[in-house]
């Protein structure tokens, strides 16, 4: 009989580690991993130095918008004249969407087709301050993609409502 005394301690030993390990983990999971549900927010960026280098590179009049509410979070920017001149300028809206403008000299349908993220156009056009803009939804983003710009191609996209693109594009002044 003394062996099977030896098997009950060890299934005994056994079940009280497991318990300890429970025990454990569940302590880690409460104290140690966040519960935060929340997004953290976005900072916040300075675009204009960006800006002034891409307006002196650029082959082409560089967008970005005057008179935003400050409601509108400008969350990215880039130039990169090394690849077709590309700009990128990233904007939170109020809502939490995200509305970004990009340019580039790269050809048209490649391009329309990156900044929206597979978008196709549709019939639709919009006059907005005085420019053309096309539809183009279906991908990702949906986009307004800006009309006769000979050498680049200008597109407001992002996950924001077709209202928020069009703030967006209203507000843009090419230099």
């Amino acid at each position: 009989m003394a062996g099977s005394n030896g098997k009950q301690k060890t299934a005994r030993d056994m079940i009280l580690s497991l318990a300890l390990i429970g025990i454990a983990a569940v302590v880690v999971w409460f104290f140690a991993v966040p519960h935060d549900d929340h997004a953290p927010a976005l900072k916040r960026v300075d675009y204009q130095v960006e800006l002034v280098g891409a307006r002196r590179a650029a082959s082409y009049p560089v967008a970005a918008p005057e008179g935003l509410p400050s409601t509108w979070k400008a969350t990215s920017v880039r130039f990169q004249g090394e690849k077709s001149d590309r700009w990128h300028l990233g904007f939170q809206t109020p809502d939490g969407q995200y509305v970004q403008v990009e340019q580039s000299t790269q050809d048209r349908d490649d391009f329309i087709g990156q900044a929206s993220q597979g978008g196709s156009a549709t019939k639709r056009t919009e006059t907005i301050d005085g420019r053309t803009w096309t539809r183009y939804t279906g991908g990702r983003y949906d986009a307004l993609v800006l009309e006769d710009t000979p050498g680049s191609t200008t597109v407001v996209a992002g996950t924001g409502s077709f209202e928020e693109l069009r703030t967006m594009a209203a507000a843009l002044k090419m230099q």
